[in-house]
């Protein structure tokens, strides 16, 4: 899927895992791009649905809102969410919030997939 200012890939796994990975800015006018993917692929109930942020550069409160509402509708369904390849500017905005631990964050995608 595509604005033109965000794109999102989405890579089915064979094991039950979805990954769903971003590229552009997160922010007020792209987070319903990504809120609609989400919500779409959690309806798929998978066994573990990892959010790649590697081509995520910014990302303003409503992207971080979206994160958290994907976690709790996970939480919900018992499927594991986790967010891998955080760039510094967003993970400071996920410790500022204090987010960076109710979150599963991971360094690369194989840890986050493995």
């Amino acid at each position: 899927m595509s604005d033109g200012r965000l794109s999102i890939q989405v890579d089915r796994r064979a094991d039950g895992v979805i990954v769903v990975a971003p590229s552009g800015e997160v922010d007020v006018t792209t987070q319903p791009l990504l809120q609609a993917e989400l919500r779409k692929i959690q309806a798929e109930k998978p066994k573990k649905l990892v959010v790649n942020l590697a081509e995520v550069p910014y990302m303003d409160s409503s992207g971080v809102a979206t994160l958290v509402q994907a976690m709790q509708a996970s939480r919900k369904q018992n499927t594991i969410l986790v967010i891998c390849n955080l760039q510094d500017r967003v993970r400071t905005i996920l410790h500022i919030a204090k987010l960076d631990s109710f979150f599963s964050v991971v360094g690369t995608l194989e840890q986050a997939v493995g």
